[in-house]
């Protein structure tokens, strides 16, 4: 037979584990990331004198409007490896409903301006860079980047990421 102390503390100790796995445990699901950067491009391969459209999405997965962005975009180390692998950025546009606009600028640096207005919630915004190969580039190498960037949304938060890495571009001869 149980004393009424024992009961008091078996009630307890169910009560505790009772508790614990039903009251406290962890949430399965995280919260997403504030923003979010993603890359592609429409080839995988291409050859000297030809381009690659690479396209990169911000998406904005808070509850607020991202009023600023700012973006690096670099070569990776391997890229800067290889010096007979000549390229440039030659084209930009911004994917809006109207169909695409120029961007800002072109080039490696500062493409935040490049995403248009503010990126409402839930919304992304999608900018391509148009990578031409030189005609005299060198050839079975792999041209590759890496990004930073720098959010701030109309709650006065602010976030960043990186390095975010492009898929890499074969430069392919004939």
């Amino acid at each position: 037979m149980r004393s009424p102390l024992q009961r008091r503390l078996g009630l307890t100790a169910v009560l505790a584990f009772l508790l614990a796995v039903f009251g406290l445990a962890p949430s399965a699901s995280a919260d997403p990331a504030p923003t979010t950067l993603t890359f592609a491009t429409d080839s995988a391969t291409t050859t000297p004198g030809g381009t690659v459209k690479l396209s990169m999405t911000l998406t904005n997965n808070k509850t607020y409007d991202v009023w600023f962005v700012y973006q690096t975009i670099d070569p990776t180390w391997l890229t800067t490896q290889r010096p007979d692998l000549k390229y440039s950025f030659t084209g930009c546009s911004l994917a809006t409903a109207a169909g695409s606009t120029p961007c800002s600028g072109t080039g490696p640096n500062n493409l935040g301006a490049n995403y248009g207005a503010t990126i409402p919630p839930g919304q992304s915004r999608t900018v391509t860079l148009t990578l031409q190969v030189a005609a005299d580039s060198g050839c079975n190498g792999n041209i590759g980047f890496y990004s930073y960037y720098y959010a701030e949304f109309s709650d006065t938060s602010n976030t960043n990421g990186g390095p975010v890495y492009t898929p890499e571009t074969r430069v392919l001869c004939a």
